[in-house]
């Protein structure tokens, strides 16, 4: 099973998973970092991890088309068979979704189906400042062709402290996210190897 991880930023779940994967805790080979912005930092990290890595922009493809295109072949090419999104920011389109069915996986730093898209823990801060929610959370799941949406394979509640900041919030998803995600990740992994898919 050879994985691909789609990021766009930062990259710490990326590191997080990377080092399950290379210290042989969650089953497969990630044998590619894709980042749609080639100057962002997951590029170092995947450098230092010594992950193989590809980048470039939907502008320099010329369209979102042309863009999914290019991606699909360089997954093809490096026989992907699996690809987990990491704080990748933007909607998988019917070119990638129609090759890989069931095979994608995403993480969402809220409670599904509530706070999709863009800022959820801003979106989730707010609304306890509101007292309209006292819990947040994170969600990883399945993908399908509407934003956000798809099976969940594993969610965890992150209660919201009085002397929470949206900062300290934020702190308190991304280690929850540190912890699900590989979690959820082998789990699936693991079964799909089990069954010999």
């Amino acid at each position: 099973m050879r994985v691909a991880i789609l990021a766009s930023g930062n990259g710490t779940n990326f590191e997080a998973l990377a080092k399950h994967f290379a210290a042989g805790d969650i089953p497969g080979e990630l044998a590619l970092l894709f980042c749609n912005h080639p100057d962002a930092p997951v590029m170092k990290r995947a450098a230092r991890l010594k992950v193989p890595a590809g980048a470039f922009t939907v502008k320099e493809c010329g369209g979102k088309e042309a863009y999914e295109k290019r991606l699909l072949n360089l997954l093809q090419d490096r026989q992907i068979d699996f690809l987990i999104l990491a704080g990748y920011l933007r909607v998988v389109g019917p070119t990638i979704l129609q090759a890989y069915p069931r095979s994608i996986v995403n993480l969402h730093p809220a409670l599904l189906p509530h706070y999709k898209g863009l800022n959820a823990i801003e979106r989730a801060f707010a609304d306890f400042q509101a007292g309209k929610i006292k819990q947040t959370g994170v969600t990883v799941h399945f993908i399908d062709e509407q934003l956000d949406h798809g099976e969940n394979i594993a969610q965890r509640v992150v209660p919201i402290k009085e002397d929470d900041t949206a900062e300290s919030l934020e702190a308190r998803i991304h280690q929850t996210e540190h912890q699900l995600f590989p979690a959820a990740v082998k789990q699936v992994l693991t079964e799909r190897m089990n069954k010999g898919e």
